[in-house]
């Protein structure tokens, strides 16, 4: 995490740099963007935290652009898979990174601390071998399958599926939801993000999803409200095992959400 948390009680920002704050942290944690957020508090956290599926966004347009051109000179399998490894880099791997240790984690039985140090050790087990090869299978095929619709509808798909991933980061954070670990990405952002700022942000990646499946303008909203519904009793149940979140159960949540969004837009039959 490149950021230096500031949690000084009484120094609180005020609302203008706290949002451009907000904005530089939400690139550099989501993105490879070479951006330095400088100093951040947990107000200019939970900004950058409701502010996830925007960012997500603009990642899906570069990722839907890159999936487009691949598509006019290849297979739609090799244009979906060279999309998924973009994806990956242009987010470090750290989603899936933390995807896979969260899967193991829960896959150990253990809980609180002892899951805690299953998640911290730098081998991969095979519950996480296993969490992602589905996931990328999954997303490959999906993103096949997008590269032969329309233009705008793979770019309404691709945006709408990258940024309800974020939206799951978002609503991880939101108030009420303890970090793991006194320390760490967890600790600087849990329970940061109102409800009116979750609200919001659901309500615009449902709005995008509107043009995600040609012909069926209600599908790609009831996708995102269904991952949704599906995210947050998961989440649920990882806090009650690991006794909060962490930066790895904010990654899983970005793949796990983006990975339901995926495979509910190409279920058109």
């Amino acid at each position: 995490m490149p950021a230096e948390p500031d949690d000084r009680a009484g120094h609180a920002r005020p609302a203008g740099p706290g949002l451009a704050g907000g904005i530089r942290l939400a690139l550099t944690t989501f993105t490879v963007l070479p951006v330095r957020p400088g100093r951040v508090d947990r107000a200019t956290a939970g900004a950058a935290m409701a502010l996830a599926p925007a960012v997500g966004a603009l990642l899906g347009a570069v990722l839907a652009g890159t999936l487009l051109l691949l598509a006019a000179v290849a297979a739609p399998l090799v244009a979906a898979g060279v999309t998924v490894a973009v994806g990956a880099l242009l987010t470090r791997g750290l989603h899936l990174d933390g995807l896979a240790d969260t899967v193991d984690a829960l896959g150990s039985y253990r809980r609180g601390a002892a899951a805690l140090e299953v998640m911290k050790k730098p081998d991969v087990g095979p519950f996480g071998v296993a969490a992602l090869v589905v996931v990328l299978l999954v997303q490959a095929a999906a993103l096949a399958e997008l590269a032969g619709r329309s233009w705008p509808a793979a770019l309404a798909a691709v945006v709408t599926a990258t940024a309800a991933g974020r939206l799951g980061v978002t609503l991880a954070c939101r108030r009420g939801v303890p970090a793991a670990r006194p320390d760490g990405l967890g600790a600087l952002v849990a329970g940061t993000v109102g409800p009116v700022a979750a609200a919001l942000g659901t309500a615009a990646v449902a709005v995008v999803a509107v043009a995600a499946v040609p012909g069926r303008p209600w599908q790609g909203p009831l996708v995102v409200l269904a991952a949704v519904a599906v995210a947050v009793p998961l989440l649920r149940h990882v806090v009650r095992r690991l006794g909060g979140i962490t930066g790895d159960v904010l990654g899983a949540a970005v793949e796990l959400v983006t990975t339901l969004v995926y495979l509910g837009l190409v279920l058109t039959r």
